[in-house]
């Protein structure tokens, strides 16, 4: 049997949309707001789900225990309470997009979690905005 378990997180931090290569009128009619020069900041909540059969041994697809504090230590303690765009030195060369979090996330819990499971990702900017990502790089 395949079963899905996840794990609920969150992290509070601060990020500005902006595109360098972009005049400052470009990036205010693509962003908006999200454009301050001050920055903004978001509560953001994040469930990681992790997919793949359960353990005949353990009752487990994998240790709760374990994957939290992946996420403790592979995620809120990067990104919890930072500025993203100026204290999280990915984000130098990725705008610091609910998509790209999304991602980087993902890329920094994948290495970590058996390659015979499946990984996904959901973050929440906003309780009514969220991405998800699960590795897939193809439509």
């Amino acid at each position: 049997m395949i079963v899905s378990v996840s794990r609920h997180a969150h992290f509070n931090a601060a990020h500005r949309l902006f595109n360098k290569e972009w005049s400052n009128e470009q990036n205010d009619e693509i962003f908006g707001k999200c454009n301050n020069p001050h920055y903004h900041g978001h509560n953001y909540e994040l469930i990681v789900t992790v997919k793949g059969p359960i353990d005949p041994k353990t009752g487990y697809v994998m240790d709760m225990k374990v994957l939290a504090d992946l996420i403790e230590d592979k995620v809120e303690k990067q990104l919890d309470h930072k500025n993203l765009n100026e204290e999280v030195p990915i984000f130098k060369t990725r705008i610091p997009t609910v998509e790209w979090i999304a991602v980087t996330i993902w890329e920094w819990l994948r290495p970590h979690i058996s390659e015979d499971l499946d990984l996904k990702v959901v973050l929440y900017e906003t309780p009514r905005n969220f991405c998800e990502f699960d590795g897939t790089t193809q439509r």
